[in-house]
C-alpha cells in the first residue's frame, strides 16, 4: 500500500509555525525557526545540519522512516 504523508499544515496565516508532519522535518523546521535567538555565528551550522538532516530524511525509506545503513533499532 502506498502510504503518503500527511497534508502539509499552514499555520503561518494564524500566525504559528508550518509543520509537514513529518516528525524529523519538523524537527529541523523548528530549529530553523530558532534563528532569530542564536548567534549570527551559529547560523552557518544550524543550516548545515538543517540541510544534512532534510537530506536524511529525502533519503529515508517512507515505509519505516529509517535512514539508510540504520537499522529501526538503532538509537536516535
Amino acid at each position: 500500500m502506498d502510504q503518503q504523508p500527511p497534508e502539509p499544515r499552514d499555520d503561518a496565516a494564524t500566525g504559528g509555525p508550518v509543520r509537514t508532519g513529518v516528525p524529523r522535518v519538523d524537527e529541523v523546521l523548528a530549529a530553523v525557526e530558532e534563528l532569530g535567538e542564536r548567534p549570527i555565528e551559529e547560523h552557518v551550522g544550524v543550516f548545515e545540519t538543517a540541510h544534512t538532516e532534510l537530506r536524511r530524511a529525502l533519503d529515508a525509506d517512507p515505509a519505516t522512516d529509517v535512514p539508510p545503513g540504520s537499522s529501526p533499532t538503532d538509537p536516535a
